[in-house]
């Protein structure tokens, strides 16, 4: 599981197909059907990220180069669990994640809760990735532990 997070590091250099308005549409409409379906209720940021958050912790705002220790769950949209680190967090450079960890974060603090659904655009993108299939949507549960 570990693993899959060094992922997340290396497609942000690796980059990632653009995609039309017409495909971020497509996304958005799936990921509203899906919270309707489930009866959640998220904010919408500018890129497309669905979230809500839970607890927003104490202290100060987490920042772009701080270190994050955080335990999380990764799902599909049909509640396939591709990945979770419950037990012992893992711990990486703010700027070093996927763009839907990176936007979340920045709104957090030590013992930040949330959850959140992101569109490709801001997740893996057209990448396949062990149990996860290219232009999947995301949803996670995220706790942060510490922020150094």
């Amino acid at each position: 599981m570990r693993a899959l997070l060094y992922l997340f590091v290396g497609l942000i250099f690796v980059g990632c197909k653009t995609y039309s308005d017409d495909d971020k549409k497509g996304f958005d409409q799936q990921i509203k059907d899906y919270l309707k379906q489930e009866n959640i209720d998220c904010e919408r940021s500018e890129s497309g990220l669905y979230y809500n958050i839970i607890e927003p912790g104490e202290g100060e705002l987490i920042q772009y180069k701080d270190l994050v220790s955080f335990t999380y769950k990764g799902t599909l949209l049909d509640g396939t669990v591709f990945d979770e680190q419950l037990e012992e967090p893992v711990e990486f450079k703010v700027n070093e994640l996927i763009g839907a960890w990176k936007e979340i974060m920045l709104q957090l603090r030590k013992g930040g809760k949330a959850f959140l659904v992101a569109p490709p655009q801001i997740g893996y993108g057209d990448h396949q990735l062990n149990d996860i299939p290219q232009n999947s949507i995301l949803v996670f549960e995220m706790e942060v532990v510490d922020v150094k």
